[in-house]
């Protein structure tokens, strides 16, 4: 039996009224899940799990992601990625601003695309190159 992820959104989440920070809060969970099932094979020592995966979900390479899928948006995703850029208003001191914004709105996209449709989700991450 396959568990659909559907299946774990409660009816009463109203996908449009939620703002791009709780978007970004699902997106955050969504893509590290994500990150860690891609790194699971071939089998591995789990510091060495670890280490791929935090390097994915470091800022820096979510804003590099985030360019990447750029070209591949339509005009709503593109705008659920300005609302979760504008979204930031304070950004951590070890990052600069844009970076940050950057790494939110791929998160704010994650989120929006996990509670409202999986299968584009599942194509914009698979466009990532993740070997590099």
């Amino acid at each position: 039996m396959v568990l659909d992820p559907r299946a774990l959104i409660p009816n009463a989440v109203d996908r449009q009224g939620l703002s791009p920070t709780a978007l970004a809060y699902v997106g955050d969970a969504v893509y590290e899940l994500y990150m860690r099932t891609y790194y699971l094979m071939p089998p591995k020592r789990s510091q060495l799990y670890h280490q791929a995966v935090v390097q994915q979900v470091r800022a820096e390479r979510q804003a590099q992601h985030l360019q990447t899928l750029i070209p591949y948006l339509n005009a709503q995703e593109l705008e659920i990625v300005r609302r979760g850029r504008n979204s930031v208003h304070r950004s951590p001191r070890r990052l600069d601003p844009q970076t940050y914004q950057a790494a939110t709105s791929l998160e704010t996209l994650i989120g929006y695309l996990y509670l409202s449709d999986l299968s584009r989700l599942h194509q914009l991450l698979e466009t990532l190159n993740l070997n590099d």
